[in-house]
């Protein structure tokens, strides 16, 4: 699958990932097969519904798989390194220096006890060499650079609202200039406008600091708004990537068709939703994953699975439809 773009080189490449969870009843393949490139200085955001592994991808990606989870089997190269093969020494030494991290929730993610000055220090101290008064001048320039007034620092997370936490993570996450930033849902839970000024926040970072992100979300309106392009993830795979806007001019996939249809707006009348459930992960569906609930479907649908094929350089579809 070509994936280079003329925009620049590859920063993280995943092949062929596969995470399981080991349970009396089977493996559940929750991410099963995944594999895209993230090429420098954009936004990649990987969308699909609530269960359909985008968390446990990233998870998966940055080696924070918990037990009975495991990596059966792929790779994750980045900077010409396979991130699953390392010592976990070594990888500790690329969090948050080159890989960062938004987890999902950032009100889970504060300590309730330490002011936020001390949590953004105590970050940058565990991964660089700077000075405690160095690491204090730098924590309170990003809290600066995200918006938030220097009195934030010696704040408790508490006297925060959803949206200046979410700013004080994604500071705590910039703060070493990292290559790649990858964000877990980052305006879950937040009102319309904060939502607003955290994916503005999130466009910036290719603009004002040359990063490249990743956003992982299930709101198709907030990658619409920030992403360079985008994957789509259904059942543990990945069905489609492309641009952002020729995903949304003209989805390809049904289940990006039904995914985009679903978009509420002002001038619609009727949501039109997704027909029938996700399925789950101990039992996938023969075939394509998607074809019980997809309106296209034939009878190979129901018995071979669809491999990713080229539409493009830039857009790749894993469907019968256009074999």
């Amino acid at each position: 699958m070509a994936c280079e773009s003329e925009s620049g080189m590859s920063v993280l490449e995943v092949q062929n990932l596969k995470v399981y969870f080991e349970s009396v009843w089977g493996n559940y393949k929750v991410v099963d097969g995944v594999s895209f490139k993230t090429h420098k200085n954009e936004v990649f955001s990987i969308a699909g519904e609530s269960g359909c592994g985008k968390s446990t991808l990233v998870d998966g990606i940055l080696r924070l798989i918990k037990p009975p989870g495991h990596i059966h089997s792929g790779k994750v190269i980045f900077e010409g390194t396979n991130l699953l093969e390392i010592p976990e020494d070594e990888f500790r030494r690329i969090r948050w220096v080159k890989i960062a991290y938004v987890p999902q929730g950032a009100m889970n993610s504060l300590n309730p006890v330490l002011r936020v000055e001390e949590q953004i220090t105590d970050a940058i101290l565990d991964h660089s060499n700077m000075s405690k008064e160095e690491s204090r001048e730098l924590a309170i320039s990003m809290l600066e650079k995200v918006s938030l007034p220097v009195e934030v620092a010696r704040m408790y997370p508490h006297e925060l609202s959803g949206g200046m936490k979410q700013r004080v993570i994604i500071a705590t996450a910039i703060a070493l200039n990292p290559i790649l930033v990858i964000a877990d849902e980052p305006t879950t839970a937040l009102d319309v406008v904060v939502q607003k000024s955290i994916l503005q926040l999130l466009g910036s970072l290719k603009e004002n600091y040359g990063m490249t992100t990743i956003m992982i979300s299930h709101d198709m309106a907030a990658h619409a708004q920030i992403a360079d392009r985008i994957a789509i993830m259904y059942a543990g795979k990945v069905v489609e990537i492309g641009s952002i806007y020729d995903v949304f001019e003209q989805p390809l996939h049904p289940y990006t068709k039904g995914l985009i249809s679903a978009i509420p707006s002002i001038g619609k009348k009727y949501v039109k939703s997704i027909s029938g459930l996700a399925p789950g992960p101990l039992n996938w569906p023969k075939g394509c994953r998607f074809h019980p609930r997809c309106p296209s479907a034939m009878d190979i649908c129901s018995e071979v699975e669809p491999t990713m094929k080229d539409v493009s350089s830039e857009r790749h579809i894993a469907c019968h439809l256009y074999e």
